[in-house]
């Protein structure tokens, strides 16, 4: 029997108060998500419509000389290569912290011991913490603290840690993101059988072996999950990286971690709010929101496919 000829065997059995009540309600749903998706729609489509007529290959691979106001020579070539480094470096830092934590509390940790609490209160309070404190947390923390006394302990005279940069930007971000990584990682491993924990048991395996060879390779999916969550939000958040790392104008690349970088979400901030003729840089704003969404879209479709790669290996080995 199909699940539309038991859904309305069951619709049939309702009494008719509660039939209407039920269509009601699905009808409200149905609304809902059309709302959202026509919502996403327009907004998508006005950003492409204002910006496709100076999207250019040559707008996304210059390198400005002197600054991001004129429409002629303006380029975000570095912009998109210290987004993608941004990104990546937080992804590097962020994902194996979240995923060991993951591991710890779902199989080593007693669900109620105080140190287990103390860590979900903390990962809960980490979740709900605006953007903005992760900025100041990573000046006063990364670069004042860390940074300043490797400087020190390195004899340099010059600040080459103790100042805003690449690395520390990331490490802000990975903090920022790494709730999320640890309740997908979690879930996902949860939703692994017991009875594989226990039949690698069984087999003589330690715990150590069963998580490396059983629960990991199980919960990859769940933990891609989580990775695409937090590379979407990094992407384009801009307040964690104001006073960590990202500059008002480079006409370089970063080459290493010390370096500043150029960020997509900031320069559109800086378009929107410090260019001196709004209107004449108003296809340019547009066009850089378009390669924001591109590149994070190309970004998680890039998880997304070695999501369904691993799912579908795993598929092939269980059958």
């Amino acid at each position: 029997m199909s699940d539309r000829t038991t859904n309305a065997t069951i619709m049939n059995l309702l009494p008719k108060d509660r039939k209407l009540s039920s269509r009601f309600w699905t009808l409200m749903t149905g609304l809902s998500v059309l709302l959202i998706c026509a919502t996403i729609a327009i907004i998508i489509l006005n950003i492409f419509v204002n910006g496709w007529d100076y999207f250019s290959w040559r707008f996304i691979s210059t390198i400005p000389k002197n600054n991001f106001f004129e429409p002629e020579t303006a380029g975000i070539l570095p912009i998109i290569i210290g987004t993608t480094l941004k990104v990546f470096l937080m992804t590097v830092f962020g994902v194996p912290v979240g995923v060991i934590t993951a591991i710890y509390l779902s199989e080593y940790a007693s669900y109620n011991s105080h140190s287990t609490r103390l860590i979900r209160s903390a990962v809960n309070n980490l979740a709900g913490v605006p953007s903005i404190v992760f900025g100041l947390f990573g000046l006063g923390f990364f670069i004042n603290f860390v940074g300043q006394n490797l400087d020190d302990l390195m004899g340099y005279s010059e600040p080459v840690w103790g100042k805003p940069a690449l690395i520390w930007a990331s490490m802000t971000l990975a903090v920022m993101t790494m709730p999320v990584v640890i309740v997908a990682t979690e879930e996902a491993i949860r939703a692994i059988p017991r009875g594989e924990r226990e039949a690698s048991y069984a087999l003589g395996a330690t715990k150590l072996q069963t998580i490396k060879n059983i629960v990991l390779p199980r919960a990859l999916p769940g933990i891609m999950t989580g990775m695409i969550l937090a590379i979407s939000r990094a992407a384009g958040e801009v307040a964690p990286i104001i006073f960590t790392g990202v500059a008002y104008f480079m006409a370089d690349l970063p080459h290493k971690l010390t370096d500043q970088f150029l960020d997509l979400g900031f320069h559109v901030f800086v378009l929107s709010t410090q260019s001196p003729d709004i209107e004449k840089t108003k296809q340019m704003l547009y066009a850089t929101v378009m390669v924001l969404l591109i590149l994070t879209v190309s970004l998680s479709l890039i998880a997304v496919l070695i999501r369904m790669r691993i799912r579908k290996k795993l598929r092939s080995m269980s059958a």
